[in-house]
C-alpha cells in the first residue's frame, strides 16, 4: 500500500472516533466518508442517521446528498424528516454528530452561514440544515475540517451551529442538552476543549506534521497539550477501504 495523503489521514482519524455500535447522525462530505469508513472496519454496528430521514443505512457508494437514492434503498427504515429531529435527535437518542465547517472559532463554534457581515458578506455559505440542531442535542459532536486561518478563526463571522460559545457553563444557560463539540479532527492533527475553560487545545499531530505548522494555520494563539501525541498512520486495510469507497462514489 503506498503512503497516504494528509486528506486520508483525517479521514482515517475522524473514522477511528467512532465507536462499534453508537449511533451516529451523519452530515455529507468529509463527514459521510469517515463515518462509512468506520462502519467498513471497525465499527460494523455503528448505526448511520441521515437528516433524510434513513435510519441505519448502509450504503455501498458515498452518497452525493442527502436525498440520494442509496441511503433510502439500504436503510432498515425512512421516516419523516420532523421525525428525525422530534423524535430521535432533539430526545438525546444520537449519541455522535458529525460535522463540517466553514468557520471553526477557538470555543468549537461552527459557521456555514456566511463569511463577513451577514447582510453583506463576501461569501454567502450553503447554511446551517439540521447542523444546529445536531450540535445542541447530539451526545457529542465531532468536527471534521482542514485547517487554515481562513478556516480556524478568532472568532466565527456567525454563529450557525454552537460550539461551546465564549466558555464553560454557556451551554448550560441555554438549556443545550448535548455536550457539543469534543474533538476537532484536521488535515493536521485533532484537538480537543479544554475541560476548565472549554478553549480547544492541540492534542495530537498527524504523521510528518509540527507544532509550527499547526500555530501558523491557526488565527488564534493555539494552546499546545504537554504531551502531544502522535496519529497512528492509516493502516493498509484503511487505506484500501477509504481509497474503494472514494472510487465507488454515487452518481
Amino acid at each position: 500500500m503506498s503512503g497516504h495523503t494528509s486528506d486520508e489521514m483525517m479521514t482515517v482519524a475522524a473514522a477511528r472516533a467512532l465507536r462499534d455500535g453508537a449511533v451516529c447522525f451523519v452530515g455529507i462530505g468529509l463527514p459521510s466518508t469517515a463515518a462509512n469508513l468506520a462502519r467498513r472496519t471497525h465499527a460494523p454496528g455503528l448505526v448511520l442517521v441521515y437528516e433524510s430521514g434513513t435510519i441505519g443505512a448502509k450504503p455501498d457508494v458515498l452518497p452525493l446528498s442527502i436525498g440520494d437514492g442509496v441511503l433510502a434503498e439500504t436503510a432498515v427504515s425512512v421516516i419523516g424528516v420532523p421525525e428525525v429531529f422530534n423524535y430521535w435527535l432533539q430526545p438525546g437518542r444520537i449519541d455522535v454528530g458529525f460535522l463540517g465547517a466553514a468557520q471553526v472559532d477557538r470555543f468549537a463554534n461552527i459557521n456555514t452561514t456566511a463569511v463577513g457581515a451577514y447582510g453583506a458578506p463576501s461569501v454567502r455559505l450553503p447554511g446551517a440544515g439540521g447542523a444546529p440542531e445536531i450540535a445542541a442535542s447530539c451526545g457529542e459532536v465531532v468536527v471534521v475540517v482542514r485547517q487554515s486561518r481562513r478556516v480556524f478563526v478568532e472568532r466565527v463571522d456567525f454563529v450557525t451551529s454552537f460550539g461551546h460559545g465564549s466558555g464553560p457553563g454557556e451551554r448550560e444557560r441555554l438549556g443545550l442538552t448535548g455536550a457539543g463539540p469534543q474533538v476537532v479532527i484536521t488535515d493536521l492533527g485533532v484537538l480537543r476543549p479544554d475541560p476548565e475553560t472549554c478553549e480547544l487545545v492541540l492534542t495530537a499531530l498527524h504523521p510528518g506534521v509540527d507544532v509550527a505548522t499547526a500555530r501558523e494555520r491557526t488565527g488564534w494563539e493555539l494552546r499546545v497539550a504537554e504531551d502531544v501525541e502522535e496519529s497512528a498512520p492509516p493502516s493498509g486495510e484503511e487505506l484500501a477501504v477509504l481509497r474503494e469507497l472514494i472510487a465507488r462514489k454515487g452518481g
